[in-house]
């Protein structure tokens, strides 16, 4: 009984009730007629977008991923697909929440207005963050390195183990980790892209004749090639240009090797067993060490 007075005290006494209940019943059934189906229309082509996108960027990826090796920018090829993914539904649906919203009748000047005075502080706020997340982005679409790459990074030399939007971690000779900002990285130096070049450079004595070190040298290089073990890892000819440098009684050649990446070290170390072994065979003279003048301050001779 207390509660119908309450109510009816709140309610008009000179018969417009009626009325107001009219006119709520012809807004609402206007507002069902015409703008609830705009309303509905513009959700289920945003969700029918979100669901194109989605499967056109993981269809994309799998495509992307069956061409790599195993293992090979799996994990850069997903980051790439769901970021654009993530970036894709949020335009949609921010543009799908501002039609809503004008059928709603909202003016929506004051709320962008707010919404870009926001964004303009958190991008002020958050200017590194941003610019690390940027900077990866473009670090994976345009595979500037991929993991287990050597690359040279923000001062920084070392195998990459991880790589996100964020950072890039490396791993340098003596196994200290270096986790670099994407925003620091400048200049990407990449020693083991496509195949890596392997300059080695062998002394002997300036008395022994040139074409004998040359053709010892090829020798070995054709061998080292034609080995099995090792011809998986070579993708070309082993070259000898010839003598690299004279000077202080010695002759310094030159010997190149174009390898599979980081399989330069490897191949390095058998060349330079093979050499050792074929100069030994050959009684070729190895370059001998300095000599040191010491000047006799008594006599002034040099011994």
């Amino acid at each position: 009984m207390g509660v119908s007075i309450l109510i009816s005290s709140f309610l008009p006494t000179d018969g417009k009730v009626p009325a107001l209940l009219r006119d709520w019943r012809e807004d609402t059934m206007t507002f069902l007629r015409h703008d609830a189906p705009k309303i509905l229309l513009v959700l289920v082509v945003a969700y029918a977008l979100t669901r194109l996108i989605r499967a056109i960027a993981s269809k994309t990826a799998d495509l992307q991923i069956r061409k790599l090796t195993p293992g090979v920018r799996v994990q850069q090829v997903r980051t790439v697909a769901g970021v654009i993914t993530s970036i894709s539904v949020f335009v949609i649906f921010f543009v799908a929440a501002l039609e809503v919203l004008s059928l709603l009748g909202l003016n929506l000047g004051p709320m962008l207005a707010s919404a870009g005075i926001a964004g303009l502080a958190i991008g002020f706020g958050a200017q590194t963050l941003v610019k690390d997340f940027i900077n990866g982005f473009f670090i994976l679409l345009e595979n500037q390195y991929d993991i287990g790459d050597n690359v040279r990074i923000a001062g920084v030399k070392g195998i990459v183990e991880r790589m996100s939007l964020r950072q890039t971690v490396l791993r340098d000779e003596d196994g200290t980790i270096h986790m670099v900002p994407n925003s620091a990285i400048q200049i990407v130096s990449n020693a083991t892209r496509d195949w890596s070049q392997l300059p080695l450079r062998i002394t002997v004595a300036y008395s022994e004749p040139s074409d004998k070190i040359v053709k010892l040298l090829k020798e070995v290089g054709a061998e080292v090639r034609n080995d099995p073990d090792f011809a998986d890892d070579i993708v070309s000819e082993i070259d000898v240009p010839g003598i690299d440098r004279v000077g202080h009684g010695e002759a310094e050649y030159l010997m190149l090797a174009k390898t599979r990446p980081n399989k330069q070290y490897r191949v390095s170390r058998e060349l330079r067993r093979r050499i050792k072994e074929c100069f030994e065979k050959n009684n070729v003279q190895a370059a001998g060490p300095g000599r040191i003048y010491v000047m006799d301050q008594g006599t002034g001779r040099v011994s």
